[in-house]
């Protein structure tokens, strides 16, 4: 089984949509082999870091909201995050661009510790309050996921994996990617967004028995280009 996941680092709802979609795979309990790739997607390519900005403000200009009401939101997805055992932090959390992370999630499937590297990541911006655009935070992520320093840090310092990273975006699009997270399952069956438990266990369970059905669509809360969350 492949299951593709569209997904940014930035995205509560993906980190939450991981942690559903893992919950499920172990109570499925299958002893078939389950290959797991991210895909790249940018909900705001044009983000960039600014000193002391929040994630609160940044919402707030974005949607034209009171500080107030993005934190109201923000509390309110931070309650759902901590009902799976996740702790989400925004007053730290620090908006800036996704670019790098993603490359270096390219370079993470090639040595076959992507999926350890994205649970670093998700940590690292919505519990740890890092900034996950910043070159050395990075190579100090990918070195406890076990990638090396000195790839890293070529990685980082040339153009390598953006061309992917753009291509895995514009993949995404094309086979209906308009929110994020996005999983994709043996490109049979697809679920959008943070969807109840019971959902991603009765999709695995579909592909498990090799229905033949395709095109299934389940829709969940998603996080899109537009601020959408």
């Amino acid at each position: 089984m492949k299951v593709e996941i569209w997904s940014d680092i930035m995205c509560p709802f993906c980190y939450i949509g991981k942690r559903r979609f893992e919950q499920a795979l172990e109570q499925v309990k299958t002893t078939a082999p389950v290959e797991i790739v991210w895909k790249s997607f940018q909900l705001d390519p044009q983000m960039e870091y600014v000193a002391g900005r929040s994630t609160h403000e940044m919402l707030a200009e974005k949607k034209g909201w009171t500080l107030d009401y993005a934190k109201q939101v923000g509390d309110q997805v931070s309650n759902m995050a901590a009902q799976l055992g996740l702790e989400y932090n925004f007053d730290t959390a620090i908006p800036a661009n996704t670019m790098d992370a993603h490359r270096l999630l390219h370079l993470a499937a090639k040595h076959g510790v992507q999926n350890e590297l994205e649970e670093k990541l998700f940590a690292a911006y919505f519990t740890e309050g890092k900034n996950v655009s910043d070159r050395q935070t990075l190579v100090q992520i990918g070195r406890e996921a076990g990638l090396d320093a000195a790839e890293i840090e070529q990685i980082l310092g040339s153009d390598t994996y953006r061309a992917d990273v753009n291509k895995d975006i514009s993949e995404g699009v094309s086979i209906g990617v308009r929110g994020v997270p996005f999983f994709v399952f043996n490109r049979q069956y697809a679920i959008s967004g943070a969807q109840p438990l019971e959902v991603f266990t009765q999709t695995f369970q579909k592909v498990l028995e090799d229905e033949k059905s395709s095109g299934e669509y389940a829709e969940g809360a998603v996080c899109t280009p537009d601020g959408d969350c």
